[in-house]
C-alpha cells in the first residue's frame, strides 16, 4: 500500500514537473514576443515622431519657405528611395489649407508598368521603404531647419528592414549622404555589409562583464 502511494506521488510529481517545464517554455516564448513587440513599438513611435516633426516644420513655415521645404524633402526622400530601390518609386507631400494652417500628408508613389499607385509610407512595399523614408526625412530635417543643425548624423540599425539585395545600394546612399552634406555619420549596425561603408568600423563585445572594442577596418 505504501509502495503504491509512493508510486502515485512520483507520477504526480513527474507530471507536475512536465507541466512546469511546458509553462516555463511558454513563459519564455511570451517574454520574447513581448520584448519584440516593445522594440517594434519604440521603432514605430520613433518613425511617427520623425513624420510629425516634418509636418510641424511644414505647417509652421511661411508659404514661400513651406514650398521650398516641401520641395527639398520630396527631392531628398525621392533620391533616397530611387538610390536604393530603383527609378520607379518617388515621394510626394500634399499640402492642404485647413482653416488658417497647412496640413501635410506624405505619400510613396510606385510605378507598376505605367500605373501609379499612391500609398502612405507605412502602407507601401514593406518595412524597407519606411526605413529609407524615415532616414531621408531625418536628414532633410537636419539640413532644412534654420539654423542648420550641427553635429554628426547618428543612426541606430539603419535599413533594418531593407532586403539583402538592396543593402549595397543603402551602403552607397549613406556614403553619398556624408559626401553631399559634409556630415559625419556614426552608425550602430549588426549588418556586416554596412560596416564596410565606414571609413572606420569597430566591433564591441563583452567579456567577463567588460566591453571590449576591436577595430575592424581603417582607411
Amino acid at each position: 500500500m505504501i509502495n503504491e502511494d509512493l508510486q502515485a506521488l512520483e507520477l504526480e510529481l513527474q507530471a507536475a514537473k512536465e507541466k512546469w517545464t511546458r509553462l516555463d517554455e511558454k513563459k519564455k516564448l511570451l517574454s520574447d514576443r513581448l520584448k519584440k513587440a516593445e522594440a517594434e513599438l519604440v521603432e514605430f513611435e520613433d518613425t511617427m515622431d520623425t513624420y510629425e516633426k516634418a509636418r510641424i516644420l511644414l505647417q509652421q513655415s511661411a508659404e514661400y519657405a513651406r514650398k521650398q521645404a516641401k520641395q527639398q524633402m520630396e527631392t531628398l526622400v525621392t533620391n533616397a528611395l530611387q538610390y536604393v530601390f530603383g527609378p520607379l518609386i518617388s515621394f510626394e507631400i500634399e499640402l492642404e489649407e485647413h482653416g488658417s494652417r497647412a496640413v501635410a500628408e506624405m505619400f510613396v508613389v510606385s510605378d507598376y508598368e505605367g500605373v501609379k499607385v499612391k500609398t502612405k509610407p507605412q502602407d507601401s512595399r514593406g518595412g524597407g521603404v519606411v526605413d529609407i523614408v524615415t532616414l531621408a526625412l531625418r536628414v532633410a530635417l537636419m539640413e532644412t531647419t534654420q539654423p542648420r543643425q550641427a553635429g554628426p548624423l547618428l543612426l541606430d540599425e539603419p535599413g533594418k528592414h531593407v532586403s539583402g539585395e538592396y543593402t549595397h545600394y543603402l551602403y552607397e546612399f549613406l556614403k553619398s549622404l556624408a559626401t553631399m552634406f559634409g556630415r559625419q555619420i556614426v552608425m550602430i549596425t549588426h549588418n556586416q555589409h554596412l560596416t564596410e561603408s565606414g571609413d572606420k568600423a569597430f566591433m564591441v563585445t563583452i567579456r567577463d562583464g567588460l566591453s571590449e572594442l576591436q577595430e575592424l577596418t581603417s582607411s
